[in-house]
């Protein structure tokens, strides 16, 4: 699965299964989760979950929105190449939200009154004095729940105080030993609290209703909620997180608050671990394959013969055309020989003696920082390439390709298609500006315009695989999506003509398995993913798509764990495989495990969402442990 990595997302091919590189894998994955859930119906914890490796490769939702605020369905990352920040309780929330309210404790169930009715209307404010006499005759548990029933009624007319002091009556009346009643005074008095905004109280409360009855769902949610205004987001993903288990995934109102906690937690340590992460560069396979989505682009190029070391030219005189102190031309060296660790030090010599490949090395410098994951160092470089008039002119529409998808990346699209759009301008028949501008059409749902630079890419580069293959797939996906058999079928044929003009190109034949899958041809699929391990046994992705489709397929759990952990012996930096083994894990109830794959595939991101996207993933499992310890709560497990 040759799965070319576009600059539009550095991050390893994975969540269109062909992973690609358009904007952030995070970008993909949300929206693509999202659709696949209201489809399947299926919770990111059930088992039905992991029979689809669409719904597989986002655990919690990932999901960043691009341009409007939620994600990309699966078919727009796969052809775009790759996240949003996703929380599994979110994707939920979008399928399940077209379902029909299923009454008290189902659907958007709100929480706010207390529990039990309140006391009968007397014609006279206030108990009559024969009700007063017959109530002290009463048991203390029937003169609580008379309390109780006096609070009910004050809070129904919003007199929030005296409800307190009935329920606080309640609570003294209350036999210890009638835990269930006493649980409900607590948690009506808490809901009181919470008109009142005393967030404290509410969490007080509501920890003494659990105690009582740890699986009181009405207490452990107000508490979720109290411990969210409070800023206190761990315990609250643990208490929603046993909510949703209780409820078995049914709430939308509790689903929507797991999913805003964990992106709040995964934005929030991410920020904090971005700024301080060591600088990690790729396998020698992503790199090659990044590269190889550029065919117009010069610093990606061999020596030529005027470029050659000093030293590997003859003694007579030759050396006069380059100065011994060509930090570029040794950085192009070390490119051939996959030496990559070397190359941004020797493009600062050439930066900082003002030689003659000056604006060759601060694009190639750029990029390097780009595939590392330092943007900030990145883009300095790409400012300054794109403001020299004199530089040449690929020179600067690369750098102009490059700052646009980081910019996607980021989040703003407006800036990013000001970039492509200059790039087009000043290089008018540069093949890679419409090949990448095609994708970052498609991440903003354009697909008619994506479709037009991918002709436009092809008429300059009729040899571009590439864009041939996800052109089809583009058109592919919009057939599908929009229940059109014929035109689907016509899809089907173009893939099959594409594979036979190009049968060394593996993204071809990657983008077919992917529509084969969706056309439930699992057996043809799988052909497909052999033909791209044949052509590239070095790409780890490959192998994990095809563990998926094992898992989609045959429901054969080992062989799918067997193909992804061959990916990890591949290339142990392979991110997507540890986030794939993890959420399998999930799914296995190996929450430990699963809570290692997850820091490994954290230590390997590459850009601020692809991090916050997987540290949802990881407190998403480590609230899941929690709950198991203190309430005995586990989801199905496989």
């Amino acid at each position: 699965m040759c799965v070319r990595q576009m600059p539009i997302n550095l991050c390893v091919h994975k969540n269109y299964n062909y992973r690609h590189a358009t904007s952030h894998d995070s970008l993909l994955r949300m929206r693509d989760l999202a659709q696949h859930r209201k489809q399947k119906k299926t919770h990111w914890y059930s088992p039905d979950w992991l029979a689809d490796p669409g719904s597989l490769i986002m655990a919690a939702s990932k999901p960043i929105e691009p341009h409007s605020g939620s994600g990309l369905p699966r078919w727009q990352l796969a052809l775009l190449v790759g996240t949003p920040i996703v929380l599994g309780v979110g994707a939920v929330y979008l399928w399940n939200r077209r379902r029909t309210k299923e009454g008290r404790g189902k659907g958007s169930g709100e929480r706010i009154t207390p529990e039990g009715s309140a006391s009968p209307e007397q014609g006279q404010d206030g108990a009559s004095r024969a009700n007063q006499e017959a109530e002290i005759s009463m048991s203390p548990l029937d003169r609580a729940q008379g309390a109780k029933n006096r609070g009910n009624k004050y809070f129904k007319a919003a007199k929030y105080e005296n409800a307190i002091q009935c329920y606080t009556e309640a609570i003294a009346l209350c036999p210890a030993e009638q835990k269930s009643d006493l649980s409900t005074f607590y948690q009506n008095r808490a809901a009181a609290y919470e008109q009142q905004m005393k967030w404290t109280e509410v969490v007080q409360d509501c920890s003494q209703a659990v105690e009582l009855n740890p699986r009181y769902i009405k207490a452990l949610f107000r508490r979720a909620k109290a411990l969210e205004k409070l800023d206190n987001k761990k315990e609250c993903l643990e208490d929603v997180t046993a909510v949703c288990i209780l409820e078995a995934f049914q709430n939308q109102q509790s689903m929507l608050l797991a999913d805003k906690v964990l992106k709040q937690l995964g934005k929030e340590k991410a920020k904090e671990k971005y700024k301080n992460r060591e600088p990690m560069m790729p396998s020698p396979q992503f790199i090659k394959s990044y590269f190889g989505s550029f065919t117009d682009d010069i610093i990606s190029q061999p020596l030529q013969k005027g470029e050659k070391k000093d030293e590997d030219k003859d003694k007579e005189g030759e050396t006069a055309e380059v100065t011994a102190s060509s930090g570029y031309l040794k950085a192009k060296q070390y490119m051939e020989e996959e030496n990559y660790d070397k190359i941004i030090s020797e493009c600062t010599k050439e930066v900082d003696f003002e030689g003659r490949y000056m604006a060759e090395a601060l694009l190639l410098r750029a990029t390097f920082y780009l595939l590392i994951g330092n943007a900030n160092a990145a883009q300095p470089d790409l400012d300054r390439v794109i403001n020299m008039q004199e530089a040449n002119v690929k020179l600067r529409a690369n750098a102009l390709i490059k700052r646009g998808s980081m910019y996607m990346q980021q989040q703003q699209p407006q800036l990013s298609t000001q970039d492509f759009n200059m790039a087009a301008e000043i290089d008018t028949r540069n093949p890679d500006v419409y090949h990448h501008r095609g994708q970052l059409k498609i991440l903003l749902d354009q697909v008619d315009e994506a479709v037009g630079d991918f002709d436009e890419c092809i008429l300059l580069r009729p040899d571009s695989a590439l864009a041939q293959a996800q052109k089809c797939f583009a058109l592919y996906r919009q057939a599908y999506t929009g229940n059109n058999p014929s035109q689907v079928q016509i899809a089907m044929d173009g893939f099959e003509d594409v594979i036979r003009r190009f049968p060394r190109c593996a993204e071809g034949y990657a983008l077919y398995a992917q529509a084969l899958t969706d056309q439930q041809q699992f057996g043809k699929a799988d052909e497909m993913y052999d033909k791209c391990i044949e052509l590239e046994p070095d790409n780890a992705t490959t192998y994990v798509h095809k563990g998926l489709l094992q898992l989609q397929w045959k429901q054969d759990l080992d062989l799918g764990l067997d193909l992804i952990s061959k990916a990890i012996e591949i290339d142990n930096k392979c991110d997507f495989a540890y986030e794939t083994m993890g959420t399998i894990e999930v799914q296995r109830g190996n929450l430990d495990k699963a809570i290692e794959m997850f820091n490994k595939s954290i230590n390997l991101a590459k850009s601020e969402m692809e991090m916050a996207h997987l540290y949802s993933l990881c407190d998403a499992a480590y609230a899941q442990t929690e709950v198991a310890r203190k309430y005995g709560l586990k989801p199905p497990t496989l």
